[in-house]
């Protein structure tokens, strides 16, 4: 039993038509009217009544990466009001997130004897 060519018989198969380009112009003015923002630097005109506006001066995220010989990693769910406050812990102690987990057992082992 022989089984037939799936290739064989590609007569009837015909490419499409290549689209036409559509303008830049029109797919601008769709965007535009759908309230999609370009992505294009916009030149603004300096208004001479208006004083340009100062960017806040945003503080970057504070790093927490130190070198510390802890290698090992623990993925933990607990509320957003833990997490917080382990956070501000470790940034007010000036300590790695694993130094307030090894300080924290160690009271809770202290104050279980």
């Amino acid at each position: 039993m022989s089984r037939a060519n799936p290739f064989g018989d590609l007569d009837d198969f015909v490419p499409q038509n290549t689209p036409k380009p559509v303008p830049t112009t029109a797919i601008e003015e769709i965007a535009q009217a759908s309230g999609f923002p370009s992505r294009k630097a916009q030149r603004r005109t300096a208004d001479p009544g208006v004083a340009p506006a100062a960017p806040s001066p945003a503080s970057p995220p504070r790093r927490r990466r130190r070198t510390t010989g802890r290698n090992r990693q623990i993925n933990i769910k607990a509320t957003e009001e833990t997490i917080a406050e382990l956070y501000r812990i470790a940034d007010e102690l000036d300590l790695p997130l694993g130094a307030v987990l090894e300080r924290a057992l160690e009271a809770l082992v202290a104050a279980k004897d």
